[in-house]
């Protein structure tokens, strides 16, 4: 069964690293990439709607705050898991991450760990 994943990070390097090395540890992930917020609702607009989203905080434009909030006002969108995904590690952004989120996990991180993470939220659903 395809896990379909969609990366909302500003940072190119992170997008890359996160799909190729999930889509190399298990043929079922297919990951689709980002690099705003903006554009990850132009894409559930579009009605192409991930089994989970991995969400970066610090974004300019629309963080992952904004985004986040968004996903969980539309009805179609709100059953996506949101798992942030961020260097802001901080004790409040943690906690709202936490809370917010399915799962919030700081930068830097192990791909496998990353997954196994993943998996756990995608069970739940």
């Amino acid at each position: 069964m395809t896990k379909k994943i969609l990366i909302v990070d500003d940072e190119s390097g992170v997008n890359y690293t996160v799909k190729h090395g999930l889509e190399a540890l298990d043929k079922e992930y297919q990951v689709t990439c980002v690099e705003s917020g903006e554009k990850c609702i132009e894409l559930l607009e579009q009605n192409q709607l991930p089994d989970l989203i991995l969400l970066d905080v610090m974004m300019p434009g629309m963080t992952g705050w904004e985004v986040q909030k968004k996903i969980k006002e539309n009805k179609n969108w709100r059953q996506i898991p949101v798992v942030f995904l961020t260097a802001r590690t901080d004790y409040v952004a943690k906690r709202a991450g936490e809370f917010l989120g399915d799962d919030y996990i700081g930068k830097p991180f192990k791909i496998p760990e990353l997954k196994q993470r993943i998996d756990k939220v995608l069970q739940k659903k």
